[in-house]
């Protein structure tokens, strides 16, 4: 539903990109359990990441979050079935989901931010670049620029984000024009 970029994992209780204090970049998921599980969204880790090279800084580690203990069996036993299927060990730290801190607003929804057009238009619906981060519509259309999302996914979302016939056209433009 919503994705936002910052750090966790670290001892600073005021991280920066320059000054991570042990912190990793990380992305905060929000999702709806009636929607899709949390087994689903580790699904998705995997078929976009292969952990299975340590990590050259602890800025870029892979890790994964729990919030309780069902959710660090399932990230245990993804983590033994992703080192099964790729006969390798996987580099995953799997650590308690506790103080996430937003990275900097030049670092959120980076692909939206590159259309002016685009983020003009939400202005809209979200008066300050707060609402924006939160918004489903904005990670959906960062989504969408990063080439992260299908074609099939935008045609049928098109008309749910409130852009105008401008702004749906340079969105298609820029999300078909696998442009990253």
């Amino acid at each position: 539903m919503r994705t936002r970029v910052g750090y966790a994992g670290g001892h600073s209780d005021r991280p920066t990109y320059h000054d991570l204090g042990g912190h990793g970049e990380t992305l905060q998921i929000d999702f709806d359990p009636r929607r899709m599980s949390f087994g689903e969204v580790l699904d998705l880790y995997f078929a976009g990441h292969r952990p299975t090279r340590p990590p050259w800084s602890r800025q870029y580690m892979s890790a994964l979050f729990f919030h309780d203990a069902e959710q660090r069996r399932l990230i245990e036993e993804r983590c033994r079935q992703a080192a099964a299927q790729w006969k390798e060990e996987v580099h995953v730290e799997i650590l308690p989901a506790e103080t996430f801190y937003r990275a900097e607003e030049r670092h959120q929804k980076y692909y939206l931010q590159r259309h002016q057009e685009l983020m003009d238009e939400l202005e809209v619906f979200y008066p300050d670049f707060a609402g924006v981060v939160d918004s489903t519509a904005a990670a959906r259309l960062n989504g969408f620029l990063a080439g992260a999302r299908t074609h099939v996914l935008l045609d049928e979302d098109l008309g749910r984000y409130g852009l105008s016939e401008r702004g749906q056209r340079i969105l298609l433009k820029q999300a078909r024009g696998g442009r990253r």
